[in-house]
């Protein structure tokens, strides 16, 4: 996240619901008059129609007087057979407007974070200088400076804002949705290794930082901790606000420190193509900017963490955006301008506040699957040769590859389309 494929779609027919007839022994069973046979394959979606976003595939047939479950319970033995979090199918038929307008302002309260938490808390610094409440000012700067190795080490986070309800309501707007295709032993440290940036990250930080989708029961005893752009702590409040989710610096010095703690199960959480693949993101495309980066490898290498690639489906299309070619001399402005701040100008724009047809800078509902993938077991190496580093970073773009072949159909992209690497 140190800034952001083809949104899961599938037609099916919708279910009528079922109208409850007295049985022979005076109780009520659920039969379907209307529909003479449906097959549904996959979890069940918010609207009660096949959710293509998982690959295995499970069917039930209705016929006419036949008994069918409930759509809540179906749904939750759905999202147990199909190994994805319950908590990411949503429950309920369809949603009430002021369900909709809080998942907006979940939204908005990501958005605003994201955008203008910074320029606003050092405005409200600087006017309170000229206050009498400068002393204030002058207090919180001298605990920036006294508390600025703390991100760098043991972090401050806060459990209790993992679980805020917001983030719910920000799962529940696109939907965002945890898969997990194999099981991570707390008994080992991991790097995960997560695409594509996008244009803010929605699906690493809902999915890694909070608890929305219960990433604790999902991969019991593992702590993930997402990193980002060191330059973020020095920011006045935004820097306690990002560590209080579990944010924390990606530079060595803070990554070592986690996966040298003596408690196994640490999940050290990297956005691989950074800023810089922001300049990609776009709807429908899937590069990577990994070829050169391989800064993650060594990392695990040395700690003998094993690596876990992790794709997020539908992340680019949250947001639609110009993209510059190479050669252009705007494109070269972002990228002196990245080597200058630390990060890329993207021009993007999304839904507008109080209209879904409007302009803005809300992202778009899409789809957002974020997969887990297998380990790669790493071996530990305190000084790894760049044979080994390149041996290991062609095993991880290999096994990146295939998660994102395996299930790209089954999150709508078209099969004809693949990863490519910058």
């Amino acid at each position: 996240m140190d800034m952001p494929c083809i949104p899961c779609s599938g037609a099916a027919p919708p279910l009528h619901t079922p109208t409850p007839t007295p049985s022979s022994q005076g109780e009520h069973r659920l039969t379907e008059p209307r529909l003479s046979k449906i097959s549904l394959r996959g979890s069940l979606d918010a609207s009660g129609a096949p959710d293509p976003c998982i690959s295995p595939a499970t069917a039930w047939t209705l016929g006419e007087g036949t008994p069918v479950t409930p759509p809540g319970a179906l749904q939750a033995e759905m999202a147990t057979k199909m190994d994805v979090s319950p908590a990411a199918v949503p429950p309920g038929p369809g949603k009430t407007l002021q369900k909709q307008w809080l998942e907006v302002v979940g939204v908005f309260h990501y958005v605003f974070a994201f955008l203008f938490l910074v320029p606003f808390a050092m405005v409200l610094l600087l006017f309170l200088l000229f206050t009498r409440l400068w002393p204030l000012s002058v207090l919180y700067l001298m605990w920036i400076y006294l508390d600025r190795d703390t991100p760098s080490q043991e972090g401050r986070q806060i459990m209790w804002t993992k679980r805020w309800r917001i983030w719910k309501h920000q799962r529940d707007y696109f939907p965002i949705k945890l898969v997990k295709t194999a099981e991570l032993p707390p008994s080992q440290n991991y790097v995960l290794g997560s695409h594509p940036h996008g244009i803010m990250s929605t699906g690493a930080f809902c999915n890694f930082t909070t608890e929305c989708n219960a990433f604790s029961q999902r991969f019991p005893g593992l702590q993930p901790w997402l990193a980002t752009l060191a330059g973020l702590f020095y920011l006045p409040v935004f820097r306690d606000y990002i560590m209080a989710v579990g944010l924390r610096p990606v530079s060595r010095h803070s990554l070592d420190f986690v996966l040298s703690q003596p408690q196994r199960g640490q999940a050290v959480v990297i956005v691989i193509g950074g800023a810089q693949e922001s300049l990609y993101s776009a709807p429908g495309r899937n590069c990577l900017a990994l070829k050169r980066h391989k800064g993650f490898v060594r990392l695990a290498l040395r700690h003998g963490a094993s690596l876990v690639p992790v794709y997020s489906f539908g992340e680019n299309d949250t947001f639609k955006g110009m993209n510059f070619s190479k050669g252009s001399w705007q494109y070269l402005c972002q990228v002196i301008f990245k080597k200058i701040v630390g990060f890329p100008p993207c021009i993007f724009w999304g839904r507008g506040l109080f209209s879904p047809n409007s302009w803005g800078l809300l992202p778009l509902p899409i789809p957002i699957t974020t997969v887990v993938g297998g380990p790669i077991p790493v071996p530990q190496c305190s000084s790894p040769s760049q044979e080994q580093v390149d041996h290991y970073h062609r095993l991880y773009m290999d096994a990146l590859e295939r998660l994102f072949e395996e299930h790209k159909e089954s999150c709508g992209v078209p099969a004809s389309t693949h990863l490519t690497f910058c």
